[in-house]
């Protein structure tokens, strides 16, 4: 930086730092060209120059590129602040995302926020992983070309995570349109490659030891079809060593930790703690992972990916195998060089059971080498170490293979036939790497990230380039470091890589060679060192660092050699399915193919440079030359694609959360070509603005002529070219404005000056203001305080002698009082002392009266005392003779009796009564014998038929058992389908009782009440019920709504695959298949099931209607109490004889299951023929119950009709005795009358008994039918009889019981449904007789005043009725003129709704007519048509409002005109003269308002997706109050809404005419007032959820001015709702949360006291949503100041005890319950006119 730049005092600035890399300084002193020393805050003196800070305003930026000055500390200080203080983890770079490593779980991947970023631009939203993978998918489908998402970084950096929230985003946008459910199946292959290719290392727990990229293919509608997975270099020496505090791979670990399962026990497993292979690093253990549970979800996965049991077990015991292969004990013989393996090793015979391999074969070749030559063959010994190694190598390399099976397993089950137009890549590779020991793993891993980091180069020097030229901006060269001559080290001829390969050839290559060829060969390379200490090792200069390789171990590494011998003892296995072998069978050798696959999009793939020649055409396929052939296809993959770059940052090696080390993140950042961008945009122009935001920015350093302009770009030139006087400082492009680094911060220092200048204006003189306020007021005090003082001292006199007057007075007075008190003193005690001495003598004299009283008293009682005892001794004597006197009378009497009761006459009167009794009792017993006789003779009848039938059937058993042994098991099917049918029957009876016994006690309790409480109470109670529904419906509305939501969901979806199947007949053809066999056995099966499951449903049918007729009854309650409570008893009654046949039923089910239970524990055939005959007696008494059932049922109808009539005669009565008869009778009209009525009751009668007889002729050919059709299947059981013949007895009778069971249930169910048709027929009858009877009133008053009113009559003949009559023929051109083709403008000028009155008087006539088959064509043809209209025109707002306004409308009609006394209180007389006569359509109702539902979430849906695109603009972006935004530089990534003027941002008026277009729409199409508020209150929580959430997830709009802006749109909208009379709809409610949000960026956010206020007013947000917003509060000015960790801190402890949800955004989705309250209309049908454009021409007037 220039002198110029930095001699500004306070000017901030970056000084370099040990332990910080970087710390922060401040100028103290300006500094001049020359001075030897700069003075800092700092106590240092530096003689370089530092680097500048950044403004704090540019501090915490979403894009790095967005700042200032772009330096290395300004780019570490940036993601430390947002890291630290804002927790924010993912920051833009340009186009790069940089991820860091929280350590922690953080809520901010949860399905709401990715559908909050799904369709979102990329810069619109705060920097995530979501918004790259949404950039990927928009730019596939916009530009239809392929995408890579590139993600690299350290081992523990969260590289693999990343990668599978990039998968899962991409899962969840791009969801498979087919049920194969691939989306899943993509996730699921992580936890298979976690466990077999993650393990612990000392950086990170799941680090991945290997490479992949995952291609996730789409079709032509950008739905996911299918993928594919490419691996790179896989650490196989992980398998068989790992280091210290490290872990193998997971899988060795988990299927350890579940060694106890029992399809493992015959694996011989043990702990981890006892295999080599897993306990080298020490601690098995990882703490807070359980392997075991893992295990399980390994298993699922490949469950899921259609891997077989059998073969996921075999991989188990090919990690078992390696396991025990790695504790071979290897003894050593006397001879060094000799090693063997003892004949009864444990491991070695586990690791060939397991592997199906021959012992013997494996034990020799573990120890012994074969060596060919040109005429012989050796066999030679091996030594300890070469026998360890040559285990080592084959359990690395079964291990491998292994795992490319499974890759390849994994990419068959994600392999889809269809074609595919695109795919997203995403690579999940390791990032750079360095260790103490850096081995051949290392090379290739650093060589992968040297090819990855020249690719990354020039894609960004590519877009740069781009931007340039596309601005017009002239282009010059700019330096960068370009890596090519490191890779031409690594791979060009006679490079590393071929020297190594060379080495590998020769017979007894070492290390040591290869390094000194490299030495001879590179030493002159500046990328290439030889280290001073060392002649092993070698110094390769990468891009990120200076890595040093340890040479031992690179041929080995890199020729993986595996000896042939023990390749093909294991490809002879015996292990079942032969997969053991099959992974090791000879490779395809053919080079890969660079091309991509058919499947996928017509491109031509072409290296960006051309192929390295290899130096030999021969060349073996050695590790190291395989990774460069992988690796130059993948990087030819990735030029032929739009890459996107995630780099993920490690921010400490301790793993601790929101822990920020700035050297190991310097580090990272170098080493992953962060710097590198950061440094190629810095050397160019970064900072880049629109004019639109640069004029808000800086137009306060504009003069107002310059203002005055209209042209921005011209008024930004001048001002720029005034403040910056050298032209190499900036560029002006086409639409943006270039400033090299560093000018934009001299810019905001100039723009800050002139605020503060502005500032100190403002402030002095609003100071001097106060001070006058403030001295006037101080002046007005002191006249005050003076007036009242003088005030004071003059009242304070006045008191003085007012007190002084008052004490003289007070003396006189005290003076006074106290000798009248002496002198009341004496004169009481003089009176005191005479009167206690007058009392005392008149005591006296008391005394002594008192005392001659009470003698007087005592003699008196003495001597009534002594007269009494005398009294009472002279009557207990009289007593005692007397009784002596009665008992010798009584014994004489009773020996007189005794005399008498010995005579003859007596003993005759008392055998009278007991000579009838024993007559009596001689009946009984006689007619007792004769039944016992008559039950002997049955009892020996069915014994004889009884004995007969066992020998038979003991002798077809004998038979049976001999011949048919094997038919037990088709029984026992058919016995466990019975058992089955039977508990879903018992099931539905179940419930249907529970149902029934509830309805019962309800009605019992009605009855009750209705018998004994007075009609007050039973009004109460009416109420009561009528409120218990109403909550009932309220709690079930939403539930119900949702799933009418569903079912429309599912409708269309249905009608989408109907027209792809017929696609697909059309292209496949019809192919006929063979009929299944069985099918008509099952329908048989199944018939008894499906019957009694229709009876069911018919049971539950009539439940309802008796309920309905219940609810009339107690309607009707109200006016007449004796008829409800007769037919309730006759209702009662019905309902016992339907109990009754549910009983019947139950005993059949019974017997069912005890000829089940009988035939399963093989009975004898006695028992089987008593059963037989059991089954018969009770089906025929259950016929007999049945009949007897149905005579009861016409009795109890015949008894309702009479009460109906007896209803309507009294009625009748009631109006005949208003009459005036003396009128009817004048001039002998009455006679006349009745001889007219007499003709017109012949002409009825005729017409019922022709009616009649039809109804008879109808009847006998029903019967006739009915006996045809018993002589076809007489016929039938015939034949079947005949075919069960050849069958064995015991199948026989099972057969004859299944059939019987299933004629008789037919039989029964048939007459069921024969006995209903004939009550509907009966019903409708009655109907036409009561329409006939009307008429027959209505012809005969119309006779009455014939002779008066002859014309009046003929004229109202003709009157329009308000009814429209049609032919059947015209209904399909009625619904297409009406319904399919009409738009809401023909009928705009009419009445609303005009369509719902036509079609309510097309069924007024087809019910005047009494024709249902019309009515239910109608209606039926009318709703379907709606919902063909609706589906072809549904983004159509108006035409969605109309159709809800009319199917309302004729839904209010039906009920309106329902005859329904609930529905006609607003009626006029004329209104009811139009109610329906014959028919109740309740459940056209109930489908028309499941309809409306339908329509309603349609309308709420095509509003939201007008809206949706508008909101976020107008309410956070767009200025409604001028001038009080700031616009900030947004780096590389702009926004949508920072284009040039604004152009694609939408404002606040273009949301409030949107909402106007709306509600003029449905109010002019007639749409109740209360569903347009409910309308309207759906929209303004989609507005509230969606602008709270953009607000929630974006750190540019969190800012006091945006809640300035906020706040008054709100305002703004509340005025609409007020204008518009819907601030009752709830709609201003649902603000709230947003309210709260704007108030919370406006509030004071510094002390306790604050915390304390904002904790009190938002309510309405949750933590979270109140600590998000918090963190990402931005101040647009320097003079506002940032919100404080530690205040944050005590906002979350205010609100700990608050338990608010765990979701952080609001679900913009949820939809409130919907309620279509009854609006009855006003107008009558009479007065409906039809307009001529509608072309109903056709519809006739009545």
């Amino acid at each position: 930086f220039s002198p110029r730049e930095i001699k500004f005092h306070c000017t901030k600035v970056w000084i370099p730092d040990p332990d910080e890399v970087w710390r922060s300084a401040e100028i103290i002193k300006d500094y001049k060209e020359g001075d030897k020393s700069l003075h800092l805050k700092l106590e240092d003196e530096r003689k370089e120059l530092p680097l500048l800070r950044n403004p704090d305003i540019l501090v915490g930026e979403n894009d790095l590129t967005a700042l200032s000055y772009l330096h290395e500390p300004a780019v570490l200080h940036n993601l430390k602040v947002r890291f630290l203080e804002s927790n924010h983890i993912y920051t833009y770079c340009g186009i790069v995302l940089v991820a860091i490593n929280p350590y922690e779980h953080l809520p901010i991947y949860e399905d709401d926020v990715i559908y909050a970023y799904s369709g979102q631009n990329v810069g619109d939203m705060d920097p995530h992983i979501f918004a790259v993978a949404e950039e990927a998918y928009k730019q596939m489908a916009r530009d239809e070309k392929n995408q890579s998402i590139i993600v690299s970084g350290e081992s523990g950096a969260g590289k693999t995570v990343s990668a599978k929230y990039v998968m899962r985003f991409l899962a969840t946008v791009g969801g498979s349109p087919s049920e194969t459910n691939i989306e899943a199946k993509v996730l699921a292959s992580s936890p298979i490659m976690e466990a077999f290719g993650n393990a612990k290392t000392t950086r990170n727990d799941n680090s991945s030891r290997f490479g992949k990229y995952i291609q996730i293919g789409f079709d032509k509608r950008y739905r996911i079809i299918g993928a594919n997975m490419r691996t790179y270099l896989l650490e196989k020496s992980r398998v068989v060593f790992q280091s210290e505090d490290e872990r193998n791979y997971r899988i060795f670990y988990q299927l350890c930790a579940s060694m106890n399962l029992p399809e493992f026990k015959d694996l011989g497993l043990t702990c981890a703690e006892d295999f080599f292979y897993t306990s080298q690093g020490g601690d098995t253990s990882i703490s807070g992972v359980d392997d075991a549970d893992d295990f399980e979800k390994t298993r699922h996965a490949f469950t899921l990916l259609g891997v077989k049991e059998s073969h996921q077990m075999t991989i188990f015991r090919i990690i078992a195998a390696i396991l025990h292969l790695g504790n071979l004990e290897i003894h050593v013989e006397s001879s060094k060089d000799t090693c063997t393996i003892l004949n009864e090793d444990e491991h070695l015979n586990n690791f060939c059971s397991l592997l199906g391999v021959d012992y013997s074969q494996m034990q020799h070749w573990l120890c012994h080498l074969k060596l060919v030559t040109t005429f012989e063959t050796y066999v030679k010994n091996m030594s300890w170490q070469q026998v360890v190694n040559t285990r080592d190598a084959l359990a690395k390399h079964i291990y491998s293979q292994l795992f490319k099976w499974i890759v390849q397993h994994i990419n068959k089950a994600l392999h889809t036939s269809v074609k595919q137009h695109s795919f997203i890549g995403v690579l999940d590779i390791y990032g750079f790497e360095t260790f103490e020991v850096n081995s051949f793993e290392q090379f290739c891993i650093n060589y992968a990230n040297e090819k990855l980091q020249q690719q990354f180069n020039l894609h960004v020097f590519k877009l740069e380039q781009e931007e340039y030229m596309k601005e017009g901006i002239p282009w010059t060269l700019i330096d960068f470091y370009d890596n090519q001559p490191c890779i031409d080290l690594i791979e060009a001829k006679l490079g590393i890589l071929d020297l190594l390969d060379e080495e590998c050839k020769v017979p007894k290559g070492t290390d040591q060679n290869w390094v000194q060829k490299l030495y001879n060969q590179h030493t002159r390379s500046q990328h290439f060192q030889k280290p001073r200490t060392s002649n092993t090792s070698f110094i390769i200069l990468h891009f990120a660092d200076k890595v040093k390789y340890e040479s031992e171990g690179f041929l080995e590494k890199n020729r993986d050699t595996v000896y042939e011998e023990q390749i093909n003892i294991l490809k002879a296995s015996k292990v079942k399915y032969q997969m053991v072998a099959s992974l090791f069978q000879d490779e395809n050798n053919a080079a890969p193919s660079t091309s991509i696959r058919k499947g996928t999009a017509k491109l031509s793939i072409r290296s960006t440079r051309p192929a390295i020649k290899s130096a030999n055409k021969e060349h073996k396929k050695t590790v190291g030359h395989q990774f460069r052939n992988s690796l130059h296809l993948l990087m030819e993959t990735l030029n032929t694609t739009t890459p996107h770059y995630v780099r993920c940052i490690k921010p400490n090696d301790e793993k601790l959360s929101f822990k920020f080390d700035p050297k190991r993140v310097v580090q990272q950042l170098r080493a992953c070509g962060v710097l590198e961008t950061i440094r190629i945009s810095a050397a160019g122009f970064p900072s880049r603005w629109s004019y639109h935001n640069f004029l808000n920015r800086y137009r306060v350093l504009m003069k107002k002529r310059d203002l005055s302009k209209k042209d921005k770009k011209q008024i930004c030139l001048t001002l720029v070219e005034e403040l910056i006087k050298d032209p190499d400082k900036f560029q002006v492009g086409h639409t943006k404005i270039f400033f090299r680094s560093g000018q934009v911060a001299y810019l905001e220092k100039v723009r800050a000056a002139k605020l503060r200048a502005a500032t100190i204006m403002i402030q002095k003189t609003v100071r001097g203001w106060l001070q006058r306020v403030k001295y006037k007021r101080l002046r007005q005090a002191a006249i005050v305080i003076q007036r009242y003082t003088r005030g004071f001292l003059a009242r304070r006199l006045a008191e003085h002698l007012r007190r002084t007057r008052a004490a003289i007075i007070f003396q006189k007075q005290y003076r006074m009082l106290r000798i009248f008190r002496a002198f009341q003193g004496i004169r009481s005690a003089t009176i005191t002392i005479q009167a206690f001495a007058r009392g005392m003598f008149v005591r006296r004299i008391y005394h002594k009266i008192l005392v001659e009283h009470k003698a007087t008293i005592l003699q008196k009682y003495a001597r009534g005392w002594l007269a009494r005892t005398h009294f009472h001794r002279i009557r207990s004597a009289t007593i005692v003779l007397q009784c002596y006197y009665r008992c010798m009378k009584a014994r004489q009497e009773l020996k007189a009796l005794k005399i008498e009761a010995r005579s003859a006459q007596h003993l005759k009167k008392l055998n009278i009564g007991m000579e009838n009794k024993v007559v009596q009792l001689q009946r009984k017993i006689d007619e007792q014998n004769k039944e016992y006789k008559l039950l002997n003779e049955q009892l020996s009848a069915l014994t004889s038929a009884h004995s007969s039938e066992v020998e038979k059937l003991k002798k077809e058993l004998v038979q049976y058992k001999q011949s048919h042994q094997g038919d037990d098991s088709q029984l026992l099917s058919f016995q466990e389908e019975l058992e089955h049918l039977r508990l879903e029957l018992e099931k539905a009876h179940g419930e249907r009782k529970v149902v029934e016994d509830t309805y019962m006690k309800e009605k019992d309790l009605l009855r009750k009440v209705r018998l004994f409480v007075t009609s007050h109470v039973v009004q109460v109670s009416c109420r009561w019920l009528y409120w218990r529904k109403l909550t009932l419906l309220k709690s079930e509305r939403s539930r119900y709504q949702n799933l009418v939501k569903e079912y429309s969901r599912l409708e269309h979806s249905y009608d989408n695959l109907q027209d792809e199947m017929i696609l697909m007949k059309v292209t496949k053809g019809v192919s006929g298949t063979a009929p299944e066999i069985g099918v008509e056995k099952a329908a048989m099966d199944m018939t008894v099931f499906l019957k009694l499951q229709k009876r069911v449903r018919e049971l539950e049918q009539e439940r309802k209607k008796l309920q309905t007729e219940i609810e009339k009854t107690e309607q009707v309650s109200k006016t007449s109490q004796v008829g409800d409570v007769f037919s309730l008893i006759l209702i009662f009654h019905r309902q016992e004889l339907e109990s009754e046949n549910k009983k019947l039923k139950n005993e059949l089910n019974e017997l069912r299951k005890a000829i089940a239970d009988g035939a399963t524990q093989n009975s004898s055939s006695s028992d089987v023929q008593d059963r037989y005959n059991l089954l018969l007696n009770q089906l025929k008494s259950a016929n007999e119950e049945l009949e007897v059932r149905k005579e009861e049922v016409l009795i109890l109808r015949t008894q309702i009709m009479k009460a109906a009539q007896q209803k309507g005669t009294e009625k009748n009565t009631v109006t005949e005795r208003t009459e005036d008869w003396g009128y009817l009778n004048e001039d002998g009209e009455l006679g006349l009358a009745y001889q007219g009525l007499k003709q017109v009751a012949r002409l009825l009668e005729a017409q019922l008994q022709d009616q009649r007889r039809e109804h008879e002729e109808e009847v006998e050919a029903l019967k006739k039918q009915v006996d045809a059709m018993k002589e076809e299947m007489e016929k039938q059981q015939q034949a079947v009889l005949q075919t069960t013949l050849q069958l064995s007895p015991k199948v026989q009778v099972e057969f004859g019981i299944q059939q019987e069971i299933t004629r008789l249930t037919n039989e029964n169910l048939d007459l069921k449904e024969m006995l209903e048709n004939l009550e509907s027929n009966e019903m409708k009858l009655k109907k036409q007789l009561k329409f006939y009877v009307k008429k027959v009133k209505d012809s005969a008053l119309g006779w009455q005043h014939e002779s008066k009113m002859q014309a009046v009559v003929q004229r109202k003949e003709k009157d329009f009725q308000g009814m429209l009559e049609y032919f059947k023929e015209d209904e399909p051109l009625l619904i297409q003129n009406l319904i399919i083709d009409l738009k809401p403008q023909a009928v705009s000028a009419t009445v609303p709704c005009l369509p719902a009155y036509i079609l309510c008087m097309c069924i007024r006539h087809a019910d005047y007519i009494s024709d249902d088959q019309k009515v239910h064509s109608l209606l039926t043809s009318s709703i379907n048509g709606i919902k063909k209209v609706l589906k072809k025109h549904n983004n159509d707002f108006e035409m969605t409002s109309f159709w809800l306004a009319n199917t309302c409308r004729l839904l209010h009609c039906l009920k309106q005109y329902s005859g329904d006394e609930g529905f006609m209180t607003q009626n006029t007389p004329k209104q009811n003269e139009h109610c329906l006569k014959n028919f109740d359509l309740t459940e056209y109702r109930q489908v028309l308002s499941h309809l409306s539902i339908q329509i309603y979430q349609q309308l709420i849906k095509v509003a939201e997706g007008i809206l949706q695109p508008m909101i976020a603009s107008a309410m956070l972006e767009n200025e409604s109050i001028q001038g009080l935004s700031s616009v900030k530089s947004m780096g590389y990534r702009n926004r949508s809404s920072s284009m040039a003027d604004g152009d694609s941002s939408y404002s606040l008026d273009a949301v409030i005419r949107q909402l106007n277009m709306f509600h003029s729409i449905m109010c002019d199409q007639g749409l109740d007032p209360e569903i347009v508020q409910q309308i309207f209150r759906q929209l303004f929580y989609m507005i509230s959820a969606i602008t709270l959430n953009n607000l929630l997830l974006r750190k540019d709009v969190c800012s006091w001015s945006t809640g300035m802006q906020l706040r008054f749109n709100i305002n703004q909208l509340e005025e609409w709702l007020h204008g518009k009379n819907l601030q009752q709809s709830g709609a201003a409610q649902t603000l709230e949360p947003l309210i709260q949000a704007a108030q919370l960026l406006q509030l004071k956010k510094k002390t306790s006291e604050d915390a304390e206020a904002i904790c009190s007013l938002c309510t309405s947000l949750t933590t979270q949503q109140i600590v998000k917003i918090l963190n990402l509060y931005t101040p647009m000015h320097e003079f506002e100041e940032r919100v404080t960790v530690a205040f944050i801190r005590n906002i979350q402890t205010h609100l700990q005890e608050r338990k608010d949800p765990p979701q952080l955004l609001l679900d913009f989705k949820h939809m409130f319950p919907v309620l279509f309250p009854f609006n009855p209309s006003s107008i009558t049908m009479d007065s409906i006119h039809l307009p001529a454009s509608l072309n109903l021409e056709f519809l006739r007037k009545v």
